[in-house]
């Protein structure tokens, strides 16, 4: 194979990223505007990160696979260092004996979407152009990984206080969560990981492909429309495809951090072309149902997105309040989450939903299924 196009991602791109993932973090994976002070000041220092493209990797490449794991309500307490999650990386090279070619994260929603660029700062590897979700989950096991059966261990946690924890070995996904879950907890409610090390090959067979420029792409489009004064909802919903469901007023919001999860309720009531009408949305760190007048409108995997109504900025389960002005929309999600086996893994019985999935997008071929 010829040697890989490396792309330097430059700093008005991950402005854009920014932007991007929050929204396809479907109110989760924390904000990304504390990983974005992290790379604007490991930019001013001189750092630089490159992209590459997963096609590129040869099928032997390690790739190291990276979060912060926890509640985004304790994200925005104990704030982003890029260090921490450079050395859950380096203790995944220590424990396998090897070194990464490259670094990914396991979601491109919310902060986790830059969690990748600071570890690649650090450790001067390039960032692969795919996750593993295309969104953001709140679990380990809601991954394409899982969904195609690859191994869900070795995981190592780091917390800045100095405990280091690695998980050697479960029988499942499901065991790597609950396990890592409780390590999780016991540093504070959040942990910088490196997952299960990935091949080159599985990140090509497995991995969702190119969400870093998706996001970027996203972020370019809404930050232009409010530079031009015009409708970034509008732009969004063309460029990906997506639909509005509800424009409200957030009146009442009741959450609650229990077992690393940020789980809870939002009502909003209905303005404009939906005044009279009330859409309460459920969630567990991301947005995961939408109920209007007690009828499920939209579930996960599709991207359920909260996105304030002037800018179109994501607003997040732990930053939504009484009294905003939103705008409700979905995004498609990724084909893997809604194949049958990823239904099992992230449709809405995987979160305690007794609901046949139903997508926004049914009547687009290959969409629900």
């Amino acid at each position: 194979m010829n040697e890989p196009v490396l792309t330097e991602i430059t700093l008005e791109d991950i402005e854009s990223l920014a932007v991007g993932a929050w929204i396809l973090g479907t109110g989760g994976g924390g904000s990304p505007y504390l990983g974005l002070l992290n790379l604007r000041r490991l930019y001013a220092e001189g750092y630089r990160v490159q992209l590459m493209s997963p096609l590129d990797l040869e099928d032997d490449d390690r790739v190291a696979v990276v979060s912060n794991m926890g509640a985004p309500l304790i994200g925005q307490e104990r704030l982003a260092d890029s260090r921490n999650i450079a050395r859950a990386v380096e203790m995944q090279e220590e424990f396998g004996g090897f070194k990464f070619r490259a670094v990914m994260s396991v979601e491109i929603g919310g902060g986790n979407g830059t969690q990748a660029l600071m570890a690649a700062a650090h450790l001067n590897i390039p960032v692969v152009d795919a996750d593993c979700m295309g969104r953001a989950f709140p679990e380990a096991q809601m991954t394409s990984v899982a969904i195609g059966g690859l191994r869900p261990y070795p995981c190592t946690l780091y917390d800045p206080r100095g405990i280091e924890a690695i998980v050697t070995k479960v029988p499942s996904w499901k065991w790597m969560e609950r396990a890592s879950r409780k390590i999780c907890v016991e540093m504070g409610s959040i942990a910088s990981t490196s997952k299960a090390p990935r091949t080159g090959r599985e990140v090509k067979d497995w991995g969702i492909h190119f969400t870093t420029t998706a996001a970027i792409r996203i972020g370019r489009l809404v930050r232009e429309a409010n530079r031009l004064h015009t409708d970034p909802i509008a732009a969004l919903l063309e460029s990906e495809g997506g639909k509005r469901l509800f424009t409200g007023k957030v009146v009442d919001v009741a959450r609650r951090t229990t077992e690393g999860f940020l789980r809870g309720s939002v009502a909003i009531e209905g303005i404009d072309d939906d005044r009279g009408s009330r859409l309460e949305l459920s969630f567990q760190n991301e947005w995961i149902v939408a109920w209007r007048e007690g009828k499920a409108v939209a579930m996960s995997p599709d991207l359920i997105c909260v996105l304030e109504s002037v800018s179109g900025h994501a607003v997040g389960t732990e930053t939504v309040r009484y009294g905003q002005r939103v705008t409700v929309v979905a995004l498609p999600a990724p084909a893997v989450l809604t194949s049958p086996r990823g239904l099992e893994f992230v449709g809405p019985r995987a979160f305690g939903y007794d609901l046949d999935f139903r997508s926004v997008f049914e009547d687009r071929a290959g969409a629900g299924v």
